[in-house]
């Protein structure tokens, strides 16, 4: 909950807020500064597409569950595994864009 709240995300049952620029493109990686004074978390591998959307300005949508998702779930897997933490209210998210400085 702790990045929950540094990120002022909300419960996904309510209106998306914007959160500010968290997200840092460095190269082909992409960085969300979460809150932490020190660290960032290294999302996974974007495509080109998406960099691009962000690139321009383009919001993106960050959402943190809190339950454990299986490994090696598929789209599938996920899909059914946001529907589930989303009912039960144990998923928050926000809308970010790239920090243009820093």
């Amino acid at each position: 909950m702790g990045m929950v709240d540094a990120m002022r995300l909300r419960p996904t049952a309510e209106r998306v807020p914007i959160v500010g620029a968290r997200l840092i493109l460095r190269g082909r990686f992409v960085l969300l500064d979460y809150g932490h004074p020190t660290f960032t978390m290294r999302l996974p591998q974007t495509t080109p597409e998406w960099r691009a959307h962000v690139n321009v300005g383009g919001h993106v949508c960050i959402t943190v569950a809190l339950d454990p998702f299986p490994p090696g779930a598929g789209p599938d897997g996920l899909s059914a595994y946001l529907d589930r933490v989303c009912a039960t209210g144990r998923a928050y998210m926000g809308a970010t864009t790239l920090r243009t400085r820093g």
